[in-house]
């Protein structure tokens, strides 16, 4: 592949997931990522990533604005579940099928790494509380806000668990709408 084929930083990624889950995070350098992405350089994969462990959490600020966006733009009337569940929507329907199999891989390689596992963490709360603020700018309360988001967030991560273990042709969406709905009936019976 020549260095000016578009799409560099999508390739850029799935070398990265490829090499990682082959011989290991910490042993996989930014040139070997770079060079498996088609000969790039390694001053291309710095402008498109600030160090390697940013390839694998790459969209993280789109998969924010994707939340934010949803429950902004939902009818005045929702409750904050719908609103979170709008914006679970929005978010799963983002991920074409293909990224399937990137997100098979990308568990294993997390699952191996505390340093990636950490930084998953992080990502996972920075979606939490970019729900929680979009539904507190609907005047949702507080405390409502920040529970409904962790329900949006656990049901997002627990069903691409599900989705990136199976074999069957549900889309995320699907998942996340199932997962959403088991979260709900957990939370009902607390009482």
């Amino acid at each position: 592949m020549a260095r000016w084929e578009p799409n560099a930083r999508e390739r850029l990624v799935r070398a990265a997931v490829e090499l990682f889950a082959e011989q290991g995070y910490e042993a996989t350098t930014v040139n070997e990522i770079a060079e498996r992405a088609g000969g790039l350089t390694k001053t291309t994969f710095f402008r498109h990533f600030a160090d390697k462990r940013e390839v694998l959490f790459a969209g993280q600020e789109i998969h924010n604005r994707i939340v934010a966006e949803a429950i902004a733009e939902a009818p005045a009337a929702a409750t904050p579940l719908e609103l979170a569940s709008l914006a679970l929507d929005a978010l799963a329907s983002s991920f074409a099928q293909d990224r399937r199999d990137i997100g098979r891989r990308l568990r294993a390689v997390l699952a191996n790494s505390a340093e990636l596992r950490e930084r998953s963490a992080s990502k996972r709360a920075a979606l939490s509380e970019a729900m929680a603020q979009a539904l507190r700018a609907r005047d949702v309360p507080e405390l409502v806000a920040d529970l409904a988001a962790e329900l949006g967030t656990r049901a997002f991560y627990g069903a691409f668990d599900r989705w990136t273990s199976t074999a069957d042709q549900r889309t995320l969406v699907e998942y996340a709408r199932q997962m959403f709905g088991e979260l709900k009936a957990a939370v009902s019976v607390l009482e």
